[in-house]
């Protein structure tokens, strides 16, 4: 069976090198795409990849048009909440790459999910090293009652925290809540240097040149420290074997699943 796809964000940093890789895979077919740049053009025109015959569409409804199996949302978090529920009202199962979604959205969209008996897999980052990170960080928690994390990235980033730091410290919260010496109502001086309060984890956003995707979460006892850390480089290619296991595997589910190894035997 070829899965059809439709990819929002195709001509993006992200979904530009996973449209491609799509294209040369025979079990996966890319049928239509959004970007609205390029709007009404081939986004194999576009890509230089003339294996990718879909067009693009200036909107998710208008690209959903074309009936497709699974949509993927590599756009920008004013958008994404959007188009993910439109995608699961045509019936699609979806796979989410955007970052800035909340834990509210996500409540909202599993809503749908349900009733419409179709998997979302929301991934924060698609990177393998990532998925490592989490499930490390989880087990850590469990012995550790205190961590902070940073996150990293490239100055123009608009939203803070990333998606894969909000993704970990949701994750962490259902393992436990971290325990502050200090209260942070207790804090001396301006409350917003102890960072913000995500999921209960305090958590440190950091927009500056020189950065692409850091993840970083310290871990402390009396005398040591325990720091988990993944960097990410100046090419999208880590993400792309991620995302395509993840479009293969979301029709499994039911509902939202967050995090890669929702479809991983970790």
């Amino acid at each position: 069976m070829v899965l059809k796809v439709c990819l929002a964000g195709a001509t993006g940093w992200a979904g530009s090198e996973l449209a491609r890789s799509i294209a040369g895979n025979t079990d996966l077919t890319l049928v239509a795409a959004v970007g609205r740049k390029h709007a009404g053009r081939v986004l194999g025109e576009v890509l230089g990849e003339p294996r990718l015959t879909g067009r693009i569409y200036a909107s998710a409804a208008e690209a959903l048009a074309t009936p497709c199996d699974v949509f993927v949302e590599y756009t920008k978090p004013d958008s994404a909440k959007t188009n993910i529920l439109s995608a699961l009202e045509h019936g699609a199962h979806v796979v989410v790459g955007t970052s800035g979604l909340t834990d509210g959205d996500f409540a909202e969209i599993d809503l749908l999910a349900r009733k419409q008996q179709r998997g979302v897999l929301a991934c924060g980052n698609f990177a393998l090293t990532v998925v490592l990170l989490q499930k490390f960080a989880e087990a850590a928690a469990r012995l550790i009652p205190h961590w902070e994390i940073i996150d990293y990235s490239h100055d123009d980033k608009v939203d803070a925290p990333s998606g894969t730091a909000r993704e970990l410290a949701f994750r962490l919260s259902k393992v436990r809540s971290p325990e502050p010496t200090i209260p942070l109502e207790s804090t001396v001086g301006p409350r917003e240097t102890r960072g913000a309060t995500v999921s209960g984890s305090q958590v440190h956003a950091i927009r500056l040149p020189g950065y692409v995707i850091s993840t970083e979460i310290i871990f402390g006892l009396p005398d040591q420290r325990l720091s988990i850390r993944h960097d990410s480089g100046n090419s999208a290619r880590p993400y792309v074997d991620g995302a395509l296991l993840a479009i293969r595997k979301v029709s499994t589910l039911v509902g939202v699943h967050r995090g890669l190894d929702s479809v991983l035997d970790l």
